[in-house]
């Protein structure tokens, strides 16, 4: 695909990861993406208890840190809004523990570039690897964001999206943790959001996968009720 309006030199992309505890590997993550050619990086400690921000401060990237701990959608937020500031022409957001593919970024990017509003990199759409269990809970998240939005999408708990100008001007989200992603469904469907899905890699490890902060049954299940009691 090649794009109608190029977004010069890759210097108005940026980059948004939410990190909270990541020390062990943030500095790896974020290298990965600058060896892709982007440099505008924005990491969002979100109150980690580590040396999280430190480790990201030494590969000279922009860190942004919450006091306490307020959730992965607030920390996306944070990055969103100051990437706006800075005059970002399409926002990347991925996770910092190591799950996503950085080489996946173009073809979000050539999407955005040529006129989608919202790239939401699906996991379902090439889940090789991805433990069943996952595939089930993804499955169930998809199908109650259907029933309270009315939009069916493949993958809607997935952290890996693109977002254009407009997107990121009109994008309103109200909750800070994993409702965050479900709730983009909503502001898609509100404002009438030009958007596709494309396959993304997933690269799970016993690391990310012993993650205590990732969202587990019990949490999906909060995230649920809140989602229902906010529609």
């Amino acid at each position: 695909m090649k794009s109608k309006n190029t977004i010069s030199h890759r210097s108005s992309i940026f980059v948004v990861m939410p990190a909270c505890n990541e020390e062990k590997i943030i500095k790896k993550v974020i290298e990965s993406v600058q060896k892709q050619g982007y440099e505008n990086i924005i990491v969002v400690d979100d109150g980690s208890s580590d040396d999280t921000g430190e480790k990201a401060l030494e590969t000279q990237v922009l860190v942004l840190r919450h006091s306490i701990n307020r959730g992965k959608g607030a920390a996306v937020k944070t990055g969103i809004e100051a990437a706006k500031k800075l005059n970002a022409s399409a926002v990347v957001t991925m996770d910092s523990d190591g799950q996503h593919n950085p080489k996946d970024i173009a073809p979000m990017v050539e999407y955005i570039e040529n006129g989608y509003d919202v790239v939401l990199g699906s996991r379902l759409l090439k889940s090789k690897g991805m433990p069943f269990i996952k595939i089930i809970a993804n499955y169930l998240g998809n199908f109650f964001t259907w029933i309270i939005y009315g939009l069916w999408v493949t993958d809607s708990q997935s952290g890996f999206r693109a977002y254009s100008k407009r997107a990121i001007a009109e994008i309103d989200t109200k909750h800070d943790r994993y409702e965050y992603d479900s709730e983009v469904i909503r502001e898609i469907v509100k404002n009438k959001l030009r958007f596709i899905e494309i396959p993304v890699q997933v690269r799970y490890s016993k690391y990310s996968m012993n993650k205590v902060q990732k969202q587990s049954f019990y949490t999906g299940i909060k995230t649920l009720v809140r989602l229902v009691l906010s529609s």
